[in-house]
């Protein structure tokens, strides 16, 4: 469903939530889950256990003036085995993070002790006008939601 400020994607799962929430909560997958090529390796590898613990990841993007770059993202939403959330911006060269007001986010829905509805949402809503102007929203169409559940159900059943 493509809302005005937020796409969201539901995949029913054939694991156990808290085998799906596992996946999700290690850095170390999330190349492997997004699959537009644009989400690289882990900088930071240690697992999501805390709201507000930052993690960033390499990127690769074609139409980013650098090509690589780096995204810091912060965790907004813990709540294992149900839910979880990130917003993604960057750290200036003082430290400092900047968020772009976007944000993923993973909710997860038992159906029984071996299926999980799994929603992913893609959030603008935050977005101020001024990124708005130079960047398009959402940066991808639904059909990558829909891949990247597939790609977290391949991840859960192989662990």
């Amino acid at each position: 469903m493509v809302d005005q400020d937020h796409v969201s994607v539901t995949l029913t799962v054939a694991e156990p939530a808290a085998k799906v929430f596992a996946v999700l909560t290690d850095p170390t997958t999330h190349a492997a889950i997004d699959g537009t090529g644009w989400v690289q390796e882990p900088v930071d590898r240690a697992l999501l256990t805390d709201v507000g613990q930052v993690f960033r990841m390499a990127m690769y993007h074609p139409n980013h003036p650098d090509g690589d770059y780096q995204v810091a993202n912060k965790v907004q939403v813990l709540a294992p085995p149900r839910a979880i959330g990130w917003l993604t911006g960057e750290e200036k060269d003082d430290g400092h993070l900047e968020f772009g007001g976007w944000f993923w986010r993973y909710d997860l829905s038992p159906l029984g002790p071996s299926e999980t509805a799994v929603t992913l949402t893609y959030d603008w809503s935050a977005v101020p006008r001024s990124i708005r102007e130079y960047l398009r929203f959402p940066p991808f169409g639904p059909e990558h939601l829909t891949n990247s559940l597939h790609h977290l159900a391949e991840l859960a059943a192989s662990r």
